[in-house]
Order: structure tokens, then sequence, then C-alpha cells
């Protein structure tokens, strides 16, 4: 059997591009029981997963758990919010006190980038980043990039932009390092401001024009504005991006071809992206929510078959 060539998840850009296609290749596996009237599976019976999140999550967090629960894994639940690190306590103090309970394996969102390199180092578990701060967010772009490829049949080859806050974002970030390991063209779209220094050295293009980059794309990933991580303006008003880079169902309709609407969410409705888009028949959002189950389901799969 393949196995992935890593022992953590801790961001796409330690990932081969074999590594992507076997998360693929599993995750079809477990989306076909997810559909089953018994969408449990025995797999990992004898595994236990910590959820650690030192940021509020809902989505990621239920996501995560479901896929868990769904391979039958033993599951601890922690908030950083309600717990000693409120107190003072450090990140390996944390995770050591969780560990001493004889977890096999730590699924954790932290604000600060690269907490969990940090943590893979110190600790023996298996580490899931499931969000360092504006770094990665590897789940995430993963099944951005197995929906797109459900969607349209491959990610080689094919046009997609990320629109929006590109520089806040680790969804972006992840997303651009997901796509190009797979042979597909990225392009970013945004204000200026919301655009990092570096792009250029990530090997993509940038359009500042939204229409153009529609009638480029095969695909846009929307993303919001990251309101929690601004400390200071970076535009106007949000009526003015959302002129300037909000798609609506008039924008999409004038397009000559089917543009694939994705979004991780949440969604901030009629800023990046109008209700009437994000529940058209274009838009794929909520096979994104679904395909993530299935995803974390692989991952933590293939990660829990290389814990000895």
């Amino acid at each position: 059997m393949s196995e992935l060539s890593v022992k953590h998840l801790l961001g796409i850009k330690y990932l081969k591009e074999s590594d992507i296609q076997l998360i693929f290749e599993t995750a079809d596996h477990f989306k076909e029981v997810i559909n089953r009237s018994i969408k449990k599976v025995p797999s990992l019976r004898d595994i236990t997963i910590a959820n650690i999140f030192f940021e509020n999550s809902t989505r990621t967090k239920l996501s995560f758990e479901l896929a868990e629960k769904r391979l039958s894994a033993d599951v601890l639940n922690f908030s950083a919010s309600q717990s000693s690190v409120k107190k003072g306590e450090t990140l390996i103090d944390t995770v050591n006190n969780i560990l001493s309970m004889k977890v096999d394996m730590v699924v954790m969102r932290h604000p600060n980038p690269g907490a969990g390199i940090f943590l893979s180092k110190h600790v023996e578990a298996s580490i899931v980043n499931a969000g360092d701060g504006a770094h990665e967010h590897p789940t995430q772009a993963l099944l951005d990039s197995y929906s797109i490829r459900e969607k349209l049949g491959d990610v080689a080859g094919k046009n997609v932009v990320i629109v929006g806050d590109i520089l806040h974002s680790r969804v972006a970030l992840s997303n651009i390092f997901a796509l190009k390991l797979q042979g597909a063209n990225v392009k970013v779209c945004g204000p200026k401001t919301l655009l990092p220094k570096y792009i250029d050295s990530l090997g993509v293009g940038v359009e500042t024009n939204l229409r153009k980059a529609l009638e480029w794309c095969d695909v846009a990933n929307m993303l919001r504005i990251q309101n929690e991580r601004l400390d200071i303006s970076y535009f106007p008003t949000t009526r003015e991006y959302t002129q300037q880079f909000g798609v609506n169902k008039k924008l999409l309709d004038s397009l000559d071809k089917e543009v694939v609407i994705m979004h991780p969410g949440p969604i901030n409705r009629g800023v990046e992206i109008t209700s009437d888009v994000a529940d058209s028949k274009q838009s794929i959002i909520l096979n994104q929510v679904e395909n993530g189950v299935a995803i974390r389901m692989a991952v933590i799969y293939l990660l829990a078959s290389k814990i000895k």
C-alpha cells in the first residue's frame, strides 16, 4: 500500500504531488462511506485524537470531529478559551499534559504561524495543522483542490483565481502551493494593499481587475476580508471593496462562459459574493463542506497508519 511521505500534515509546502493524489484516492473511498446508511468504519478504533483549538472555529472543528468519529477514533476536544492557557500555561505544557493521556494525534489551530512545526519537534504525536495564523491551512486547500477535481475532472491545466484578502489568508497560501503542485495556473486578484509583497516569488499572476480575472479563469475562489486580522484600514469602505471585488449574478451572467465559484467560508454575504451567487448552480460551496469531511478522514487515516 502507498503511504504518505510525511509523518505530520504541517503545510502543503511539505507535501509531494504523489501525497496529494494518495489523499484524494483515499478520500474517494471515504466519500462513498459517508454516503452510506451506516457512515462509520472501525479503521481507527485504537487511535486517540485531540482537537486543540487556540482560535475560534466552527466548520473546521466540526469537520475534523465528524471525520474522526466516522473512523471510530476516540476524540478529545480542547478549547483554549476554557482552559489553563488563560492562566498562563505554555503551548508545550498544554500539549504534554494532553499527550500524557496517551494521545496519538493532535489536530491544532493556533494564531501563531509555525506553531504546528514547533510542536512537531517537541512531541511524539502526529500533528495536523488546522490553521496557523496567516500561514497555512492545508486541509482546506486539499478539500478545495479535491472539489475542483470532482467538478472539472482534473486540476492540472485549469485556470484558478483567488480573489480577496490574500495578505492575511492562510487559505490563499495553502491553495497556491496545492494548485501549483498539481499543475494548475494560478492568479490572485484583490486590492494592492491586500496582496503580499512576496507574491511574485510564489509564481502566480496578479490581476487587479476582477472582470479580467473572471474572463481568464475556470474557477474563482472567493475569500472573505479577514476583519479580525486587520489592524489598520486596507481599503476605504466595505461598499467600495464590494463594488470593485465583489461577485454578483449580473457580473457572472455577463461572462461568455460558466465560472465555478468556491468559498472556504464563513461567507460575508453581500460583500465578496451575493446570496444569489452563493446559492447558484455555479457555486460548489456546499460540495466543499461535504468534501471536507472525506478529505480529513483521508488525512487522519493515512497519518494514523504511520503511527508505530
